[in-house]
Parts: C-alpha cells; sequence; structure tokens
C-alpha cells in the first residue's frame, strides 16, 4: 500500500509530490516536512514508484532517491522520461552522495534540482516550492499556447471560408455575365486539382507542387477569367464569329483580371499566397505551348505551370460545354483534340496527366452537370 500523508483536500487545490525512498525513515521524515502545505505520496522502491507516477492524482513534482536496490534513481528517472504520461513531471534527485560531479549528473540527465542529504528542512521546502511554482507557470503557458492553437485554428477556418465565400463571388460576376457557363468554375477547379496531383507524381514536378500548392492553385482556380467582366456585352455574348477588333479586345479580358487581382494583393495587409496564382492564372491560361498564344506570347517553361494546368482544363471544358458561338463535342472528341495538341497548345507533361486521369475528368464531368443539359 502506497503512503500518503496528505491531509483532507475537498478543493483539490494542494500540488501532490511522489516521495520515493526505499528507507522508510526519510520517507517519514520528507512526509512530516511536506505534508502541511501538500498531497504527500510515497514509493520504497523503483518499481513501485514507477506504478504510483502514473496514477491519479499523477505527481506534480518527485523527490526521487539515487541511491536504492534494485533500480536506482537514475534507472526510474530514465523509466519515467520514457513514458509519455510521466515525461513531463519535474524530478528532484535526493541523495547521500555529495560531489560535484553526481550533482552535474543528476542535472545533465534533466533533474530540475538536486538536494544532498542530510537534509535541511529550509532548503528542502524552498526548492520544492519553487519548482512547484515552475511547474504552475508552465502548465499555465501550456494551456495558454493551447487555446492560442485553437483560437488561430477556428479564426484561420473563418478566414478561409471567408475567403472561399468572396472568391466564388468574385467568379460569379463573370459567370453571370455569360448564364450558359453553369458549373464551369466548379468542373475546372476540380480538373485543375485533378492535374496537378497526377503531376506531382512526376519527380520533375514533386517539388513544385506539394500538398499546400496544390490548394493553392486550386482554390485560385476559379478567379481565371475574372477580367471578362470587363469585356462588353456585344462581344461575350456574341453567337457568332468575332471580328479581328472584337477578338483583341476579348483577348484583353486576361490582362484586366491579372491586373484587377494585383490591385487585390496591393491593397491587402499582409501577402495572400493563392493570390499570386491566380494573377498568374488570370494572364496565363491562354498562353500556348509554342508561343503563339496570349497576351504575352509566352512558351515552354515561362509559362507559369498553375497556368499551364488550368489551360488545359478550361479547354477541356470548353469543348465539352455548349456555348452561344458553338455546341459541345463529345468527352472522347475533346480527348482527342487535346491530344492532337500535345507540344502546341499544351504542356507535354500536362497533356499526358489528363490522359492518365480522363476517367476522372469524365466523372467530374458528369457530376457538375450544367442545368440547361441536364
Amino acid at each position: 500500500m502506497t503512503p500518503d500523508f496528505s491531509a483532507s483536500d475537498p478543493a483539490g487545490a494542494k500540488s501532490t509530490i511522489l516521495v520515493v525512498d526505499d528507507v522508510p525513515e526519510n520517507i517519514e521524515v520528507l512526509g512530516e516536512l511536506l505534508q502541511p502545505a501538500y498531497r504527500v505520496r510515497a514509493a520504497q522502491s523503483g518499481v513501485r514508484a514507477l506504478q504510483v507516477a502514473r496514477t491519479h492524482p499523477i505527481p506534480d513534482l518527485i523527490l526521487l532517491d539515487v541511491m536504492m536496490p534494485g533500480m536506482d534513481g537514475y534507472a526510474v528517472f530514465a523509466a519515467l522520461r520514457d513514458d509519455p504520461l510521466t515525461r513531463d513531471i519535474p524530478v528532484i534527485f535526493v541523495t547521500a552522495l555529495d560531489g560535484l560531479q553526481e550533482e552535474e549528473k543528476g542535472l545533465e540527465l534533466g533533474a530540475v534540482d538536486y538536494i544532498s542529504k542530510p537534509l535541511r528542512p529550509t532548503i528542502v521546502q524552498a526548492r520544492v516550492r519553487i519548482q512547484l511554482e515552475l511547474k504552475r507557470a508552465r502548465d499555465r503557458l501550456r494551456d495558454q499556447n493551447h487555446f492560442l492553437e485553437s483560437e488561430i485554428a477556428r479564426r484561420m477556418g473563418e478566414n478561409l471560408l471567408v475567403q472561399e465565400v468572396s472568391i466564388r463571388a468574385l467568379a460569379r460576376l463573370a459567370e453571370i455575365r455569360d448564364p450558359e457557363t453553369g458549373n464551369h468554375l466548379r468542373r475546372t477547379q476540380a480538373y485543375v486539382s485533378v492535374l496537378a496531383k497526377r503531376l506531382a507524381l512526376n519527380p520533375r514536378y514533386a517539388e513544385r507542387l506539394d500538398h499546400r500548392t496544390i490548394e493553392l492553385i486550386a482554390k485560385s482556380a476559379p478567379l481565371h477569367d475574372i477580367g471578362k467582366v470587363g469585356i462588353p456585352d456585344h462581344i461575350l455574348l456574341k453567337p457568332g464569329k468575332l471580328t479581328p477588333e472584337e477578338w483583341a479586345i476579348m483577348q484583353t479580358h486576361a490582362r484586366l483580371g491579372s491586373e484587377a487581382i494585383e490591385h487585390a494583393e496591393k491593397d491587402a495587409e499582409r501577402p495572400v499566397p493563392f493570390l499570386a496564382f491566380a494573377k498568374e492564372i488570370a494572364r496565363h491560361h491562354h498562353e500556348w505551348w509554342d508561343g503563339s498564344g496570349y497576351p504575352d506570347g509566352l512558351s515552354n517553361e515561362a509559362i507559369p505551370l498553375s497556368a499551364r494546368l488550368m489551360a488545359l482544363a478550361d479547354v477541356f471544358d470548353a469543348l465539352i460545354s455548349k456555348r452561344v458561338y458553338k455546341a459541345p463535342i463529345t468527352q472522347d472528341g475533346a480527348r482527342d483534340m487535346i491530344c492532337a495538341a500535345r507540344g502546341t497548345h499544351f504542356d507535354p507533361d500536362v497533356v499526358d496527366a489528363f490522359v492518365a486521369e480522363f476517367p476522372r475528368f469524365a466523372e467530374i464531368a458528369s457530376r457538375y452537370v450544367d442545368e440547361a443539359a441536364e
């Protein structure tokens, strides 16, 4: 049975101290010395000490004798540190070994203090009080950190939700102008995510397309056509072929979109990572791999990877969807057209990822069917 020297403590406010010593008289002395202020538990062996340390109430502090038969204090300390339940309990070594080397060894192992026998009551009480005050301070700091972490996580979740809603609202401004685009935003966002995850399996892209980057690219994808807000209706909704002058105006939506996002970046109080990708995608998703696209005539690797992903996703969805200027084609037909443009319109690696994930594209297209097509 483990001795318990505590007085009644219905409020549970007293700290619990575990005294470990193989000599009952030493336990009695420490118990009487500490008991008026603390709940004192005791163990007369290393094995028993480990058992008591794991039972409620978990000790707030352990006074551990070094010289014990069988399992000495150093072995007990090592076992306490190996157990997640007891590793953070502060330990004071109490021993008759009187020497600087022994004290240094105990402190190097991780003990918070070292008391030599014979015990001096005022020294023991002072050091115990100091270590318990330090532990309470650490516990308060830990609890505050946990609260702050949970509060930060909660607020970040709220901010992310606000961002998502804002992105959708902004992107819808462009789509509202063209009611035939339907679920285009949902589909292209999903396509981009699928392409990025497949491309990340390629060792050449693994470092550039980590999980966080893929999330940011997919998050920014719905803003790819935000610049269409600035295109006149008679051009945006024209059912026939655009004149060269009209086509030149239509092409400006890439620049308009990237400039609008750039202004949003400048207005932000701190960097917003997804806006950097949104700006890339808005400006460059109409660039061609061979350099014949717009607005800047970029080619090959000079085209941002995020825009290369969006380019294929956007074209695939446009091909299989009804527009004022064209009828939809089949998914297989769209796949064949994209494969034929491998190395001219599209990045060859992105096309290869698309072919590998074509069943996923078909599933996404079926899941987010436009209302008019149902």
